[in-house]
């Protein structure tokens, strides 16, 4: 059963913990690839470890050389070679073992840096967008409804590579970062313990730094990436609606409308530029008194013989700039942080929205549709909760439909005529009341079947950027081309296709603007044909063609209607009287219900509309024939 929560995205739901958790537990679904790129980084981390401490090593063996009274060197975990090896071949032997070990670290770095970057594509970033997108899919319209198509878009392209930048950039450098500054600290403290609580001193003051960082940048990157949202909004808007921009003249209104979003967006991101500027010398100065601590406290130190300057001075130096390079990374680190925390919080919203539609778990599966559809005291409202009456879309709508009738919906713009026919194949739920078909509750038959037996024609169709026939077969892809081709000629559209230059191979355009709208209102006919369903639900079919088409339209439907329910939402009066049964509706009520003939006779709206469409009567009031059938409609109770 399906439940109707308000779907709207609110990243304040999401903590910084549980981000941090689900990043991690995406990378950690393929542990032993992790383990591979976290060994390599400490191979790394050790062999840079080992050049610094064999460096210390060379130049005590050198001081030592030239003054034989300087203690001999130490040898890390007591590796020498034979004593009686002259100082030269010691040198050259750690000139070659410093070597080595910057060949084999450049070679293992490049393996690194491939099998992170392959990781993050192949097992993050690819599969996350796959999750997402496949996600979009199983949501219901009021998901769509109710979040800017800019922002979903957004979210799918822009903040997924910020994950990847996370996963790559973030979380495995601050793994090593913290590995690394634990061995480093280690390594100083048994060189000179005191020494290292002198020169690290100012770390409490670059973790205040950071912290206070990232607590003014989150809710700046949280408003750039929404200001970010607006301007795709724009720019697509601007795009689809090119011709309605340019025929009305408003290119500079559009214009300035996505510079001012521009502006903003620059705006916002150079305050947090000021901010990252800050970090990045902060850290730096703190690093460069660690250095100055070292050399006036260090020097001592040596000057009284309680370390030497090899082992002692140069390995803490070489230590202290690895130490102040992952310091000086931290003010890239905590920005990227920023922004993939912004980005990862704003990807698991898509993820953890709640699917509305679904199929129950003990669905009827298997059921033979007749296509009898019944309203059961049904009311509908976009928000999902309970409201007044007067705001819902539908309102206590009880109905029936026999196999086979064709039912036409009547009645003025916001009437509810196109939410009615939405209920049909479960692209919402009633808020109230049920839907049933052949006798049985929508909700407990299994969604992928019932809308596999529904035709649709939108009042405004989408066609895709494929050929024609892929387009009629996109309901039925194992169509073959005798069946698109007979579809096509139910729905007037073959004539047509036959002459664009490559037939029923023709690419059509993006949203099909190579053809005219009677022609992509005819191909998405012929595409709601194709699967042969128990129900046809088309809304305002005949709406984009002229009368030619629309006489063609109508007298091919003769044929496909045949055997089949068919709800018609139209003003046409050449569409109305074809139906068993009309129903007029007005702020979501039934007003009036009849055949054309009976309704003729009531009077009211319907009466009103026919005789403008046959008498051209521009003093028919169509308000006031509304008004009447709606006072007609009431229950004696509740009539003025």
């Amino acid at each position: 059963m399906s439940s109707t929560p308000d779907q709207q995205l609110q990243s304040a739901d999401l903590s910084n913990g549980r981000v941090v958790a689900r990043l991690l537990g995406l990378c950690w679904r393929y542990p032993s690839q992790c383990l591979v790129i976290l060994g390599l980084q400490v191979l790394l981390l050790t062999m840079g470890m080992l050049g610094i401490l064999y460096t210390g090593v060379g130049v005590d063996v050198i001081g030592s050389a030239a003054d034989a009274e300087r203690e001999s060197p130490r040898w890390p975990g007591g590796l020498a070679p034979p004593a009686d090896w002259d100082t030269m071949s010691v040198v050259w032997l750690l000139a070659g073992f410093i070597l080595l070990l910057a060949l084999v670290r450049s070679y293992s770095n490049y393996l690194y840096n491939m099998r992170l970057a392959r990781f993050a594509q192949d097992r993050i970033v690819a599969p996350l967008r796959s999750e997402i997108y496949e996600k979009l899919q199983r949501l219901s319209f009021r998901f769509f409804d109710q979040n800017a198509s800019g922002s979903i878009i957004n979210r799918v392209t822009g903040d997924v590579l910020m994950i990847n930048l996370f996963m790559s950039q973030v979380m495995m450098q601050s793994i090593i970062m913290v590995v690394s500054l634990v061995i480093y600290i280690a390594i100083m403290a048994t060189i000179h313990l005191p020494l290292t609580l002198a020169c690290l001193a100012t770390t409490p003051v670059m973790m205040g730094i950071s912290i206070w960082f990232s607590a003014r940048v989150r809710p700046l990157m949280t408003a750039n990436r929404k200001t970010v949202d607006q301007l795709i909004l724009n720019l697509s808007e601007s795009i689809q609606g090119v011709h309605v921009i340019k025929s009305f003249g408003r290119e500079p209104d559009i214009r300035d409308k996505f510079q001012g979003l521009n502006r903003r967006i620059r705006q916002e991101m150079r305050r947090i530029f000021a901010y990252v500027a800050f970090l990045s010398p902060s850290t730096s100065l703190l690093s460069e008194i660690n250095l100055a601590v070292l050399l006036a406290y260090g020097g001592y130190l040596v000057f009284i013989g309680e370390i030497s300057i090899g082992a002692g001075v140069v390995v803490f130096a070489g230590l202290l700039q690895q130490y102040a390079q992952q310091v000086s990374a931290l003010s890239m680190i905590a920005n990227l942080i920023q922004q993939s925390m912004v980005s990862a919080r704003r990807v698991f919203e898509i993820l953890d929205a709640p699917v509305e539609i679904v199929s129950d778990q003990q669905a009827e599966r298997g059921h033979v549709f007749k296509g009898e559809v019944e309203f059961e005291r049904v009311s509908f409202d976009f928000e999902g909760g309970a409201t007044e009456p007067r705001a819902r879309a539908i309102h206590d709508l009880s109905f029936k439909v026999k196999p086979g009738q064709v039912v036409a919906l009547l009645g003025p713009l916001g009437s509810g005529k196109s939410t009615l026919m939405s209920l049909i194949p479960r692209f919402y739920d009633p808020t109230e009341g049920r839907v049933k078909l052949d006798g049985v509750d929508l909700r407990e038959l299994a969604l992928s079947e019932v809308r596999q037996n529904i035709g649709l024609v939108f009042q405004e169709n989408f066609l895709f950027s494929m050929t024609v026939a892929q387009n009629i077969a996109f309901g039925h892809p194992g169509a073959s081309r005798e069946q698109i081709e007979r579809a096509a000629t139910i729905a007037a559209a073959h004539d047509f296709v036959m002459e664009l230059p490559q037939g029923y191979d023709t690419i059509i355009n993006e949203s099909g603007v190579n053809l005219s709208g009677g022609q992509r209102q005819r191909l998405a006919i012929a595409r709601a044909i194709l699967r042969d369903p128990a129900i046809l639900l088309m809304d305002d079919p005949t709406a984009a063609v002229d009368a030619e088409t629309e006489h063609e339209i109508l007298e091919a439907l003769e044929g496909a209607i045949k055997g089949r329910t068919v709800f018609i939402a139209s003003h046409k009066l050449s569409a109305l009287v074809q139906a068993d049964i009309i129903l007029v509706l007005n702020r979501g009520r039934i007003m009036q219900v009849g055949s054309h003939r009976s309704l003729r006779e009531q009077g009211g709206y319907y009466k009103a509309v026919a005789e403008v469409q046959l008498y051209d009567d521009d003093n028919l009031d169509l308000a006031g024939a509304l008004a009447e059938a709606e006072r007609a409609s009431r229950a004696p109770e509740e009539a003025p």
